[in-house]
């Protein structure tokens, strides 16, 4: 499994299902695929210069910020079996002061010839503040920054200068 950057304007995350990761009639179930659209965001955000600022600090909330994924979804068009290789491509769908949609693309067999079969999406919000009282915050430079680049267009950074 990996993550990287393309040239195509989106992240990727290539991924071998695993055995483990199948029922017993041998497909890959639902909770598989918001699995590996929560491994594509992590591996994005720890290898940007965001991510690195931040590092532990953003899963222990000492940096005080914390991403709350507000929804969550994913569509399925055909089954996935174990030792299918997927890529998982996220893109961002739109970024505003406190939030940010992120869109996800599951093609299996990657290449000229790869069949979406999945897609999904994920509303993540800046939060400050005390565990019993959090806040909107807004999204930090570094990562609207970083964000940037995997954006559909420049509607989708409306309200923010980079």
């Amino acid at each position: 499994m990996t993550g990287h950057a393309d040239g195509p304007g989106y992240f990727e995350y290539r991924h071998t299902v695993a055995f483990a990761e199948t029922d017993l009639g041998g497909t890959a179930d639902f909770v598989q695929h918001l699995r590996w659209q929560a491994r594509c965001r992590q591996l994005f955000l720890r290898g940007t210069e965001f991510g690195t600022a931040v590092g532990d600090d953003l899963d222990t909330g000492r940096s005080g910020l914390r991403l709350f994924t507000q929804h969550v979804e994913c569509e399925l068009f055909e089954a996935v079996a174990a030792l299918d290789r997927l890529s998982v491509r996220m893109r961002v769908a739109d970024i505003g002061h406190t939030q940010f949609d992120l869109t996800f693309d599951y093609v299996k067999g990657a290449g000229q010839g790869g069949v979406t079969v999945a897609r999904g999406r994920q509303r993540i919000v800046c939060l400050r503040g005390p565990a019993g009282a959090p806040v909107p915050a807004l999204i930090p430079d570094a990562l609207a920054q970083a964000l940037a680049p995997y954006a559909a267009g420049p509607r989708s950074l409306a309200g923010r200068q980079i």
